[in-house]
């Protein structure tokens, strides 16, 4: 057996214990790695970070859509009819719950107490509007007819045609006065708030305009609401 050399050994040892080289692609491919691990952790925390501020606002809409929605189907869950159960007949009214809410809301309210049961119409104007509630003395449809309103039907209001419900703006709030207007009322605009029209039964308003009455626009015979029903839909 040939034997090595010495210095063949030594350089040989040498070749061994050296460290390995790594090449360039190599080198390049792991800082690349590096780069998109970087750039991903920064771009999660970014919309972690934007998603967290957004939160609060968009729970905030959420709750607000929700409020008006539960609103408006409060407002449309409201009875939009009342039927008028007179000593004549029964008259149907239309409420304006759009148009004038707090009226029609205060009106509910005074139909659930019962507040309209035996009320009489206690002042009947022909060709203008007659007069129901639980007042006593001068009425205010006298009291306007008295101080120079009297009626016209000269020209057509668009509040108070024939036919309207409203109750009067100058009573104060412990009296509720429902007025029906008879004929084309322009002269009212400034003392009868419209809450309603009458869709059935203008034959029975008729009727109560005809009665009897003394010389202060009172019937002569009684002539009242029995009660008053309501309707969401008719």
């Amino acid at each position: 057996m040939a034997r090595i050399k010495p210095q063949a050994l030594l350089n040989q040892s040498k070749r061994k214990k050296g460290p390995a080289r790594i090449s360039a692609t190599t080198i390049f491919l792991c800082n690349l790695v590096v780069v998109v691990v970087v750039l991903s952790i920064v771009a999660t925390y970014k919309h972690w970070s934007r998603r967290s501020r957004n939160q609060p606002i968009s729970g905030l809409s959420t709750f607000e859509d929700t409020a008006n929605s539960f609103a408006d189907s409060k407002k449309y869950d409201l009875p939009g009819y009342a039927i008028l159960n007179t000593s004549k007949g029964y008259i149907t009214v239309e409420l304006y719950k759009d148009g004038s809410p707090m009226i029609v809301d205060k009106f509910l309210d005074l139909c659930q107490k019962e507040y309209f049961k035996g009320m009489p119409f206690h002042h009947v104007i022909k060709h203008y509007v007659i007069q129901a509630g639980h007042g006593q003395g001068l009425g205010a449809a006298e009291d306007w007819t008295t101080k120079g309103k009297l009626h016209s039907r000269l020209a057509t209001s668009a509040k108070h045609e024939a036919f309207m419900i409203g109750t009067s703006k100058t009573r104060d709030n412990t009296e509720f006065e429902l007025f029906i207007t008879t004929a084309p009322i322009p002269d009212l605009n400034d003392k009868l708030l419209v809450f309603g029209r009458a869709i059935k039964g203008e034959d029975v308003v008729q009727e109560i305009e005809e009665v009897d009455t003394d010389e202060h626009y009172r019937p002569k015979s009684p002539v009242g609401i029995i009660g008053v029903t309501l309707k969401r839909e008719i």
